[in-house]
């Protein structure tokens, strides 16, 4: 059974760049076989890893949807979708990158939801990690995309708004009896150390703080990868310092 980390905060804070990050580092640390879910329908996990995704479950739904020719005779329509999402899987140097999109269509988004949840539940058995860049805000935990983690890490920024969302996220997560060993916290974008009795109320085990991360914001800004960010890099350091939490069992 697979590693699993799911991350989750509200729009803005930077969650999508720390699944790349985390991505990265797992793989620099040779621990295993990696899977990275972008289950984000405003995708951007494929850039910040450097691939080029053709396919998202969301194009696939859309295709067949239109073309319902397209389902061999005799295959149920939920196993020919099964096919067709692992065939989509891109594959990066050391790692795999499964992208949820979402759909143009009229259907149903629910259907994308369940057909992700499905593969990833087959999928854990086959990766020894898996890295979930979920939606922003609470969608991905109402829905129960995502319904087990080794370690669920919200990501947030310092203001009141931020924590408060982050705060949510895990009281939603324990509500929904979502299956979670480790509720851990990461503050981005900020220098100074956080109130000790504000990150206390919030649940989460506070694993430390990335500050501004001038490197980042120039790839960023060039639309190149995170894979090409400096060794140096302040956010590579802080990480790899502090975030085992993250991708280790205890």
């Amino acid at each position: 059974m697979g590693y699993v980390i799911a991350i989750a905060g509200k729009g803005g804070t930077g969650k999508t760049t720390l699944a790349a990050l985390i991505t990265r580092i797992i793989r620099e640390k040779k621990l295993g076989s990696i899977l990275a879910v972008d289950a984000d329908p405003n995708s951007n996990l494929a850039q910040d890893l450097g691939l080029t995704i053709k396919e998202t479950i969301g194009s696939i739904l859309d295709e067949v949807s239109s073309h319902p020719e397209l389902i061999p005779s005799g295959m149920p329509k939920d196993r020919f979708m099964e096919y067709r999402v692992q065939t989509s899987i891109a594959e990066g140097e050391g790692f795999d990158l499964l992208t949820m999109g979402k759909p143009e269509g009229p259907g149903c988004y629910c259907y994308v939801n369940n057909v992700l949840r499905n593969i990833v539940i087959r999928l854990i058995k086959e990766y020894d990690y898996i890295v979930i860049d979920n939606e922003a805000g609470l969608e991905h935990l109402s829905r129960r995309t995502t319904r087990q983690a080794d370690a669920l890490v919200v990501v947030s920024d310092a203001t009141k708004v931020g924590l408060r969302s982050a705060r949510r996220i895990n009281e939603l997560a324990k509500e929904l009896d979502i299956k979670v060993k480790k509720r851990l916290l990461v503050i981005n974008q900020y220098s100074e150390k956080p109130d000790k009795e504000v990150i206390k109320e919030l649940g989460l085990e506070y694993i430390g703080n990335i500050p501004v991360d001038n490197n980042i914001i120039q790839i960023s800004q060039n639309g190149n990868s995170l894979l090409e960010l400096d060794n140096e890099s302040i956010s590579l350091k802080i990480l790899r310092n502090t975030g085992e939490r993250i991708w280790q069992e205890n």
